[in-house]
């Protein structure tokens, strides 16, 4: 007991001299209602949301209600889109949806990957930040503004440039001739997903240049000087600790563009018939024919409508599962190869 008395004197010399002189010792003072209100206001915004969700969700299906019990589910591979007799399929917009995003999707994530890559692991210093702030400024460009660049100036290149020699080279080869015929005018499914393209490199290499930076440069340093390329850091060391964050930024490229309207309502030529699947042919995406008859219709062609609104958020929905699935298996995955 003796032993511990010195301990204890120092202890509350210690508390007495951290108050200061001629002060009483002051205490914390605690508001019961503060930590209350903010836990009210914390569980409301999350159940807002999740009541937004449903009320979105129940208003698609009640106004569909009509066009899916006339239609049921031939209406997702029907290709017939006839307002004036009132016959209804939303195939063409579903393929029309789905090959801008898959177009765009294959040009924008390796040339993302690249800025990526050469921001973090390549570019001088004088370089990297005027590039960086501009790769941000391209996503902060307004869409309509793409649309109109896409019609008026890249859609007449496109259809100089890249159609007529396509068509000369692949003309005769069995599948690639199907895919590259029609009149090579630049607006259609092609031109379309060059454009979303175009629109989502900065969103996708913006993210994956934040990821790639937060890798321990340790990591990167130790591999270096064990004889390691750039290339082989950025295999082996940079994207194994960034798998998650560069997923996670291609699914918000996909995000923007399955729901991209203005720019592709510009480029792809607003055709609601399956005819063929060139990628030159003129089409329309869900989104842009909501965008041209939304406004006008009434009756089953505005439950068509609305049926077609709430395919596409099942499709947006199904994209998110798939990309939670694989972020849990590649977080699952993590330590399993060294």
């Amino acid at each position: 007991m003796a032993a511990t008395l010195p301990a204890e004197t120092t202890l509350r010399n210690a508390k007495d001299s951290a108050q200061p002189a001629g002060r009483p010792p002051e205490r914390r003072q605690t508001l019961p209602w503060a930590d209350a209100l903010f836990s009210i206001l914390a569980h409301g915004a999350a159940w807002l949301t999740l009541a937004m969700l449903a009320g979105i969700i129940g208003s698609l299906v009640m106004g569909a209600m009509p066009a899916l019990r006339a239609y049921g589910p031939s209406f997702l591979w029907t290709s017939e889109w006839d307002p004036v007799q009132d016959h209804y399929g939303g195939l063409a917009m579903i393929y029309g949806t789905l090959a801008t995003s898959v177009i765009a999707l294959v040009i924008a994530v390796p040339v993302s990957f690249g800025i990526a890559l050469f921001l973090t692991e390549m570019s001088p210093a004088w370089l990297k930040r005027p590039l960086g702030t501009a790769i941000e400024l391209l996503a902060g460009v307004p869409s309509i503004v793409y649309g109109m660049w896409g019609l008026t100036v890249f859609g007449p290149i496109l259809a100089s440039w890249v159609q007529q020699p396509l068509q000369s080279a692949f003309g005769s080869t069995p599948l690639l001739s199907t895919l590259f015929s029609g009149p090579p005018v630049g607006i259609g499914i092609l031109c379309a997903g060059i454009i979303l393209a175009i629109m989502i490199i900065p969103f996708i290499a913006s993210v994956m240049r934040d990821v790639f930076e937060v890798t321990p440069p340790m990591l990167k340093e130790s591999a270096y000087g064990l004889g390691a390329t750039t290339w082989e850091v950025v295999y082996k060391v940079v994207l194994p600790f960034t798998k998650t964050g560069v997923v996670g930024g291609i699914m918000l490229g996909l995000g923007r563009a399955l729901g991209e309207t203005m720019a592709v309502t510009f480029v792809i030529g607003n055709q609601s018939q399956l005819s063929q699947l060139s990628l030159f042919s003129a089409a329309n995406t869900i989104t842009s024919v909501l965008a041209n008859e939304f406004g006008e219709a009434d009756g089953m062609h505005r439950s068509a409508l609305l049926y077609l609104a709430l395919v596409l958020f099942v499709i947006t929905f199904i994209v998110l599962a798939f990309a939670k699935v694989l972020l849990m298996r590649l977080r699952k995955g993590e330590g399993a190869k060294t």
